[in-house]
């Protein structure tokens, strides 16, 4: 199966100093911008880099960090934030909160609950090693429907038995994980493959 190492994910460490026509240039076809965490935090450099991203004709996405909160006042302040249209790929990031408590399986089915039922679609959901501490081998019958995003900063992807794969595979942060880790216009950042060709992504985006 071929593979697109085409996809980024950015979020305002990632500075204010990004030239997504390089990135572009360099191959880039999608990135995915951190918007929300929470119930009431916004990315500040969310709606800056969606305007230049897509000036730069790249496909555009956006995620919220879980946090142990109400899973559907989360993903409420999520969608106001985005505004998303069909276009726009929304992801559930699910993993351990460093600053505060983390989203449970129950909050996190609640958010994608609600974000399907506004957007009639469900959001991608972004884990790694949290998802798979959290589930074991169970299939949970809510976060199944959302297609996955693996978080593993190694050479090969291991799914957990809730899905029967991945759709995109961060393999790195920029540091850590196989090369390569930096991209044109953005430097070292949030690296994605997506499991198809670069026409499939270009196909499959926001639906």
């Amino acid at each position: 199966m071929p593979v697109s190492n085409s996809v980024i994910d950015l979020s305002h460490h990632n500075g204010t100093r990004l030239r997504f026509d390089k990135a572009q240039a360099d191959g880039i076809i999608g990135v995915i911008q951190k918007a929300t965490q929470g119930e009431a935090y916004a990315d500040p450099t969310f709606k800056k880099n969606r305007d230049a991203a897509l000036e730069a004709q790249l496909l555009f996405g956006a995620y919220h960090f879980g946090t142990g909160a109400n899973g559907v006042s989360q993903a409420e302040h999520f969608l106001e934030v985005v505004e998303p249209d069909a276009s726009t790929v929304v992801v559930l990031d699910f993993e351990d909160n460093p600053t505060g408590t983390s989203m449970t399986l129950e909050e996190a089915r609640a958010f994608v609950t609600h974000v399907h039922d506004k957007l009639g679609r469900w959001p991608g959901f972004y884990s790694g090693h949290t998802i798979k501490r959290a589930l074991g081998t169970t299939v949970d019958p809510i976060l199944k429907n959302c297609w996955f995003w693996l978080a593993q900063y190694g050479p090969t992807p291991v799914v957990p038995p809730c899905w029967s794969t991945w759709t995109m595979w961060q393999y790195t942060d920029g540091g850590v994980g196989p090369q390569p880790h930096d991209v044109d216009g953005i430097g070292r950042c949030d690296r994605e493959n997506y499991n198809g060709t670069a026409t499939q992504l270009k196909s499959w985006w926001g639906k």
